[in-house]
């Protein structure tokens, strides 16, 4: 990134509640270089200025953290992608431990291959289908906090968390404005919402609801 970027991602960090350490900033910028680098080869993001995938992926991966009740914890990003949300968390809070589960084998060669470039040895990649891992028993129950990015409808996400989730886990839903976050919860599962934020991002570059469930202690 180039000097403006950089202030750009500082500062709209800020503006979610995320301070960046020089650390954070230079991972951060690594990953930016990789990712615009492996993007002309393959589809892992879409953006149309530098400054769009600065707030619209960058930024936007950040807006959870302020919330995450484990900073110490293992996390979970369903449908990671490009890594996001996962990797910029990791970055941003280093003690986490971040599971990227991703279904695509070329998103998850590029994920493998970022987490060895930067490195970040508290990541790792998980290359399976969700469904698939919910068939085993390895990962069940065994995380502090289950996020994904407007990947999957809230009923599913709610099944997807019953089953990672560790008891009192948080399970963060990362939907659009206009989600199915007011829809009646199914009432034959065990996690309870327990909250629901309206975040905006800097530059008017749009909105989203970050709604948290709770799974049973």
């Amino acid at each position: 990134m180039n000097e403006h970027l950089l202030k750009l991602l500082e500062e709209s960090a800020l503006a979610v509640n995320v301070s960046l350490d020089q650390r954070a900033l230079a991972l951060l910028d690594g990953y930016y270089r990789e990712l615009l680098m492996w993007n002309e080869k393959m589809n892992l993001v879409s953006f149309r200025t530098p400054e769009e995938l600065i707030i619209k992926h960058f930024v936007d991966s950040l807006t959870p953290l302020p919330y995450l009740a484990h900073p110490q914890g293992r996390l979970l990003d369903i449908g990671s992608g490009g890594g996001f949300p996962g990797i910029p968390l990791q970055i941003a809070c280093p003690g986490l431990h971040v599971s990227l589960l991703e279904a695509s084998r070329k998103k998850s060669s590029f994920l493998k291959h970022l987490l060895r470039r930067l490195p970040l040895e508290q990541a790792g990649v998980i290359h399976a289908r969700v469904e698939s891992v919910m068939n085993g028993r390895t990962y069940c129950r065994q995380f502090d906090t289950v996020v994904s990015r407007a990947a999957f409808k809230l009923s599913l996400l709610q099944k997807m968390g019953l089953f990672f989730l560790a008891p009192g886990g948080l399970l963060i839903a990362m939907k659009g404005p206009r989600s199915e976050a007011d829809e009646d919860e199914n009432p034959g599962l065990i996690l309870r919402r327990i909250a629901c934020h309206d975040v905006c991002l800097p530059r008017r570059e749009g909105q989203r609801k970050i709604i948290i469930y709770q799974a049973d202690k």
